[in-house]
């Protein structure tokens, strides 16, 4: 069964909007729990736009499943996920420009730095996954850097307009799922499924984990949170 892992990020963005309180994420991760969520995911980013100390810091003191911390391949960042130590650290590219995340690491030409992020992490027995397009050479160096997993950005497909676009984009997901799978990797996904696009994306080999953000926090606006969970986790199972 592939698991469902809601990223809440943009519950805080809502907060933030008006430099309040409310909603808080951190009651956001305990509903989402409450409503079958098996994990919850945030992105810490650098210029703390919407998910921020405080939150990383009483998330990981109350989550029940498993805490999987985005970040950037920073320094600083770094130390903050060593000092918490959340359950999974996902090392994902970031622009201090960008509204979302745009695609893959680039591990190719950052062999080196992630391969000692990596290292540092499972010393301390932290997982760790890479957030990468679906590319054979960076699946490749992906697996040099011995990372535990990868999440296959699926944006492409996402966005995809034809009904040829989105098998050609699935077809390529597909082919590095099973691809990762021969190199000992393990495979989540995510970026940019609905629940429309959902049941293909189901389609790719040996996918464990489906990380969700916009489209649940999007329902959940119109159905409350629970129900938003409870449905995207009903069209996983």
């Amino acid at each position: 069964m592939i698991t469902l892992g809601v990223n809440i990020d943009h519950i805080a963005t809502i907060r933030e909007a008006r430099k309040t309180y409310e909603p808080d994420p951190v009651w956001g991760a305990v509903m989402a729990e409450l409503a079958g969520a098996d994990g919850i995911t945030v992105h810490l980013r650098e210029d703390r736009r919407h998910i921020n100390d405080r939150d990383v810091n009483l998330l990981r003191k109350t989550v029940q499943t498993k805490l999987n911390l985005e970040m950037a391949n920073d320094k600083s960042i770094i130390e903050i996920a060593t000092k918490i130590k959340p359950d999974q650290v996902t090392l994902v590219p970031e622009k201090r420009e960008e509204v979302t995340t745009e695609g893959g690491l680039d591990v190719c030409g950052n062999r080196s730095s992630l391969c000692e992020t990596v290292k540092h992490f499972n010393d301390i027995g932290i997982t760790t996954s890479l957030f990468i397009d679906p590319v054979a050479d960076q699946i490749e160096a992906s697996a040099e850097t011995k990372t535990e997993f990868i999440e296959l950005h699926t944006g492409a497909f996402a966005n995809a307009k034809t009904e040829k676009d989105v098998r050609d984009k699935l077809d390529e997901l597909i082919i590095a799922g099973e691809m990762c799978h021969k190199l000992g990797l393990r495979v989540n996904a995510g970026h940019g499924v609905n629940y429309k696009n959902v049941k293909l994306v189901r389609e790719i080999p040996y996918l464990e984990e489906l990380n969700i953000g916009h489209s649940i926090i999007s329902r959940a606006v119109f159905v409350g949170l629970s129900n938003a969970v409870a449905e995207m986790k009903k069209l996983l199972e």
